[in-house]
C-alpha cells in the first residue's frame, strides 16, 4: 500500500432539495453507500437544521462518510474517507452521488499519510490527474 487511506472530497450540485431536507433519506443513503464500497458500520449521527439542511457521519471501521446538505442552493459537500486499500471510497461518493440526483459533481481524491499532498482530480471520462506543482 502506497497511501495510508484515500479521502474523496465531492461537491455536489443541482441535487434533489427534498432528499437533500430528509434526514432519514440521508442517512439510509450514507449507510448502504458504505455498506455497497463493502465497510464496516460502527456508529450514525446526523442532524437536521431549522429551516433546512441536514449534517451528519457515518463511522466505519475503516474511517468516515460525511454530509453538509444545503436544500436552498440544492447542494451538498460530502466526503468519503477509507483506511488502507481494502475500501475504494469513489463507490461510495458515487453511489450518493446517485441517490441524491446530483446534476452535477466535481470530485477530488486526495492520498492520505504519504507526505506532500498531490491532489488527484476526477475527470469526466471516471480517470484521474494529478493538480499538484
Amino acid at each position: 500500500m502506497d497511501t495510508m487511506g484515500r479521502h474523496v472530497i465531492a461537491e455536489l450540485w443541482k441535487c434533489n432539495i427534498e432528499k437533500l431536507n430528509d434526514m432519514a433519506f440521508i442517512e439510509r443513503t450514507f449507510v448502504d453507500a458504505a455498506l455497497e464500497a463493502g465497510a464496516e458500520v460502527r456508529e450514525v449521527a446526523f442532524h437536521k437544521f431549522a429551516p433546512q439542511g441536514v449534517s451528519g457521519v457515518v463511522i466505519i471501521s475503516e474511517s468516515h462518510l460525511t454530509i453538509h446538505s444545503f436544500p436552498e442552493h440544492g447542494y451538498a459537500s460530502i466526503d468519503v474517507y477509507t483506511c488502507g486499500d481494502r475500501i475504494d471510497p469513489n463507490v461510495a461518493a458515487d453511489f450518493i452521488a446517485n441517490a441524491l440526483g446530483a446534476g452535477r459533481s466535481e470530485v477530488v481524491e486526495v492520498p492520505r499519510g504519504i507526505g506532500p499532498i498531490e491532489v488527484m482530480q476526477k475527470s469526466g471520462e471516471g480517470s484521474y490527474s494529478s493538480t499538484s506543482s
